[in-house]
């Protein structure tokens, strides 16, 4: 069996927060991988899993108080800065989410399952070779002066990818971008 990377670390996590501030705008965060990534040495991010954590204005508050009615809150994680949610074709995307808050204020959580999350071995995961993540984030509902935070949690290692499979990751992302 032909290795399509070699690892230079053990898994590690990369997170950050963004806080919804305003209903139905969406809202933006980066991950800067400009440490992690190096064309010159073929050098990439692979991504094994992303979690999604959502809070309210304060972490002991709850999420309904934060809402204020039922509503969506929707987060995706993409690596081409896309300015907006995407469709789940979209090759960009990394992962998705969405907390459904129902009128009589119970919860339902969907995530996707995307290349990051499929499969156990060690070859497993989404090869990343840009040098940002972008988080979008979007609540259908707030109450008053409150906000909805989101934080993303990437489980990542770094690895080492051969010429040709450096080069086809690098040209179906930028064929992405188109």
């Amino acid at each position: 069996m032909i290795k399509m990377a070699t690892k230079k670390t053990s898994m590690f996590t990369l997170t950050e927060r963004v806080t919804i501030s305003a209903a139905a705008t969406d809202t933006f965060a980066t991950i800067d991988l400009g440490s992690y990534v190096d064309v010159g040495d073929r050098q990439a991010l692979q991504i094994h899993s992303v979690d999604f954590i959502i809070q309210s204005t304060t972490p002991g508050q709850s999420v309904p108080a934060a809402m204020g009615a039922s509503g969506v809150v929707h987060v995706q994680l993409t690596d081409l800065n896309r300015g907006a949610l995407v469709f789940a074709n979209d090759r960009a995307l990394v992962a998705s989410g969405q907390l459904n808050l129902d009128s009589d204020a119970f919860f339902s959580l969907a995530t996707d399952l995307y290349p990051d999350n499929f499969g156990k071995g060690s070859d497993d995961g989404r090869y990343v070779v840009n040098d940002q993540l972008y988080i979008t984030a979007l609540s259908s509902v707030l109450a008053g002066s409150q906000a909805v935070n989101v934080t993303v949690r990437v489980n990542a290692s770094i690895v080492t990818l051969g010429a040709k499979d450096f080069m086809a990751i690098a040209i179906q992302s930028t064929a992405a971008d188109n």
